[in-house]
């Protein structure tokens, strides 16, 4: 006797228990017209994830429980393990329930509650304090939700209840090399306690967060035995044997070269984007293309989210614009096939020049006159994603966003950000890397110098540290916590390690105002970084 188990690796959209019931249904079904006993789903598939605070809207809880009833009452044939919000006398858990034939065979409180990073989880559930199993086919199953996989006594106590194997539900968001950490924790858990380990993670975008999927299985021995591919809806089916033994052979090692990593980011960017877009409603991306690496990538990004008849680019020549960079704009675009329209933000500067000329009247020329540039394309972008239905998608990167490079109401403008967690060096390797796959981008727009060009011959360099040496002060800063002084010793001067954190810090304030984006690192602004925008630290 065995037991087939599908991961139903689905994506859902928060808030949609109605939707998001008829997608589980639909995949119940096909799990068992493939032949599975069991089909297991990610955590709180049922609610999408995070619900944040939908979970505190009594008619939330409401649906949910609605929605269980109808997944019980049309799904039979086939054991179902669904993550679930549920309301009890005790208060709100995050369950893993399983469900057969209309019976409620076992319910299981997740244990370890993480708030911290991204999650906020004790805000709005209590945490379980006991282990589930449950018996399908000879073999006992044990239940472990996301967060409990990360920390030994969950798993200590499922052994211990008699579980074989380790159903392990998961909403885990994707940073850089994720998916080797996830399975080198599970795979530890496995050996250390001698049980193979189900692991079904979400895919999807929701905000901020991308979910990657690649869900994967693991043996008692820890080896990997199966993988699903990641970024895309899909199930995996894997047999187990009586002992609780998988007999499938290893599958290989992940890729962990360069390349691997560059295009796990690039496709989670893509990902999170088409599911902004697309979860939200709206009718495509359009996008000023201004021939320089921020504005191509991004470019690239919404057309392989969205296609290239979703996609509108806008180049806004004005007078400090080089040639060559509205050739490179045009070029990418039609290699792309994406429509254009040229506006020139000349006739609207000069006409607010003139209108402000005798407020202006012996100042000096400065970054205002810049400011206004970026905000008359503010303007127009804005005007044109309003008319059309479809979302401006902003190009600053993070490196800009940290040190306030970016203009309020300009270049900051927009729905969504792309680019928000990628620092400038990443921008121009995902360049190179999408590249690889299909020269998309004009090699001059990959290797002349960056420039905002607000003014005559106008570089980044001009005003910031070469990015060579930026991203790593930001990197240490922002990410890793160092101070001024532990950075300064790793060989920086203390004059530019001062200067670049004090525009890190007194740059909050746009943060605070800039549009969401996808996150890909281990600190992305937003829900990741919380800093007070007045502050005497």
């Amino acid at each position: 006797m065995s037991c087939r188990i599908q991961i139903a690796q689905i994506n859902p959209i928060v808030g949609d228990v109605a939707g998001n019931a008829v997608r589980i249904i639909t995949a119940a079904q096909q799990a068992r017209a493939a032949g599975a006993q069991i089909v297991l789903f990610p955590e709180l598939t049922l609610t999408g994830y995070p619900p944040e605070d939908l979970l505190l809207r009594p008619e939330f809880i409401q649906r949910v429980e609605t929605a269980l009833t109808r997944i019980r009452t049309e799904i039979t044939g086939i054991t179902i393990v669904l993550g679930y919000p549920l309301q009890t006398v005790g208060g709100l858990f995050n369950v893993a329930g399983v469900f057969r034939d209309g019976a409620v065979l076992a319910e299981y409180a997740k244990q370890q509650l993480p708030n911290y990073s991204v999650f906020d989880e004790k805000r709005y559930f209590q945490a379980g304090t006991t282990a589930t199993v449950f018996m399908q086919d000879g073999i006992q199953f044990g239940l472990s939700i996301c967060e409990d996989i990360w920390q030994d006594e969950p798993t200590r106590q499922a052994v211990a209840a008699g579980a074989q194997v380790l159903l392990n539900l998961n909403a885990s968001p994707f940073h850089a090399g994720k998916s080797a950490e996830r399975e080198a924790i599970v795979g530890r858990r496995a050996r250390d306690h001698g049980i193979a380990i189900c692991y079904a993670n979400l895919v999807g975008g929701q905000d901020e967060l991308v979910f990657d999927g690649a869900s994967f299985v693991v043996n008692h021995a820890g080896e990997i035995v199966a993988r699903a591919v990641g970024f895309i809806e899909t199930t995996l089916m894997i047999e187990i044997a009586a002992s609780g033994l998988i007999e499938t052979s290893p599958s290989p090692a992940l890729l962990q070269q360069e390349d691997f990593e560059l295009a796990t980011v690039y496709s989670a960017l893509v990902l999170g984007v088409r599911d902004y877009v697309r979860k939200n409603g709206f009718q495509g991306a359009v996008l000023g293309l201004s021939g320089g690496v921020d504005s191509a990538l991004t470019l690239a990004i919404a057309v392989d989210a969205l296609g290239a008849k979703q996609v509108e680019a806008v180049l806004m020549p004005s007078r400090y614009t080089a040639e060559m960079s509205n050739a490179d704009a045009l070029e990418q675009a039609q290699l792309l096939g994406v429509a254009t329209q040229i506006i020139p933000i000349e006739p609207a500067f000069q006409t607010f020049l003139t209108m402000l000329a005798p407020s202006f009247a012996n100042c000096a020329t400065d970054v205002t006159e810049e400011n206004i540039q970026a905000r008359c394309r503010g303007v127009l972008l804005m005007a044109l994603s309003n008319k059309s239905g479809r979302i401006l998608l902003t190009t600053g990167n993070k490196s800009e966003m940290s040190v306030g490079y970016a203009t309020l109401y300009g270049d900051m403008a927009g729905g969504f950000a792309p680019l928000k967690d990628v620092p400038k060096l990443l921008v121009y390797r995902l360049a190179h890397y999408r590249n690889t796959q299909a020269t998309i981008i004009p090699e001059r727009v990959l290797t002349r110098p960056p420039s905002a060009e607000l003014r005559p011959d106008q570089t980044d360099q001009d005003s910031l540290p070469p990015y060579e040496i930026l991203d790593v002060i930001l990197q240490l800063y922002i990410e890793e916590d160092h101070s001024v002084a532990a950075i300064v010793k790793r060989g920086y001067a203390e004059e530019m390690v001062r200067r670049v954190t004090r525009l890190v810090d007194r740059n909050e304030y746009k943060r605070r105002q800039a549009p969401p984006g996808v996150r890909i690192s281990t600190r992305a602004f937003g829900r990741d970084r919380r800093y007070p925008m007045t502050s005497g630290f």
